[in-house]
């Protein structure tokens, strides 16, 4: 069952000064089932950053729709948004979008403080999620105390806690050295088969290779797909490199 769908999804901005206009989105469509785990690929201004804010419903599509669920997210009430996010996705930054000011356990509860939920269920939920990241000592800490693998790993449990539909992860790895990279990566493996839905943005194709099927944009449309299938990270890491290789070449678009 589809948990996403993303049906000719156009995105046009019309600059400042000049009143030009640029396409950022020409024809996007794919859909993500439930239990998912896809990658988004593609050159720096190819759209993808751009898709991931309409997603997100930061942004709103010129035409086409994004439906969650069913639910078509640009008819959904400019005040209602917040509560909507908050409530069905999960976000994981590259630059982690942590407050100084809390601690490590303040900024995960974050989302449940604002969702009104109390002190014993907040601490019900964050026990198994600090357990499974490895992050029980640490939940006392502040952002700037610890590494930034950590902090990543704050950031997850802050998306995993509410329970979200989907996760939008954008550059997850990127701020990370490898090790810490390696370990998140394996960490959303480790989530995704417990069932949940993972949708990352991502110039790594290590990232990349760690995901069920990779999505290409090229252009403002999806120029190619990969499956993962049986193959293993390393044959799948290939497969995007050679596919990267076609689109930076300009090769014809992939059925």
């Amino acid at each position: 069952m589809a948990i996403l769908e993303v049906n000719n999804v156009k995105k046009v901005y019309t600059t400042r000064f000049g009143g030009n206009q640029v396409q950022a989105l020409s024809d996007v469509t794919f859909s993500v089932e439930k239990g998912e785990y896809v990658a988004i690929m593609g050159e720096s201004g190819s759209g993808k950053t751009t898709l991931l804010n309409i997603l997100a419903a930061l942004d709103k599509a010129t035409a086409g729709q994004v439906l969650l669920n069913g639910k078509n997210l640009s008819a959904i009430r400019e005040r209602e948004l917040s509560a909507f996010r908050r409530q069905n996705l999960g976000f994981v930054f590259q630059d982690f979008n942590l407050l100084d000011t809390f601690s490590l356990q303040d900024n995960i509860f974050l989302p449940l403080v604002l969702a009104g939920k109390g002190y014993n269920e907040m601490r019900t939920r964050l026990m198994p999620i600090a357990g499974k990241l490895g992050i029980n000592e640490i939940l006392g800490k502040y952002p700037y105390e610890v590494s930034g693998g950590q902090k990543q790993r704050a950031a997850v449990a802050r998306a995993l806690i509410t329970n979200p539909q989907i996760i939008l992860a954008d550059e997850p790895t990127g701020a990370l050295d490898s090790k810490a990279a390696e370990s998140l990566l394996s960490m959303f493996q480790g989530i995704n088969q417990e069932g949940q839905t993972i949708l990352m943005v991502t110039h790594s194709i290590k990232a990349a290779s760690c995901a069920k099927r990779v999505l290409f944009i090229k252009d403002g449309q999806v120029f190619h797909q990969i499956y993962k299938g049986s193959s293993s990270d390393e044959e799948m890491y290939q497969k995007i490199s050679d596919t990267l290789t076609v689109i930076t070449t300009g090769g014809g678009k992939h059925e």
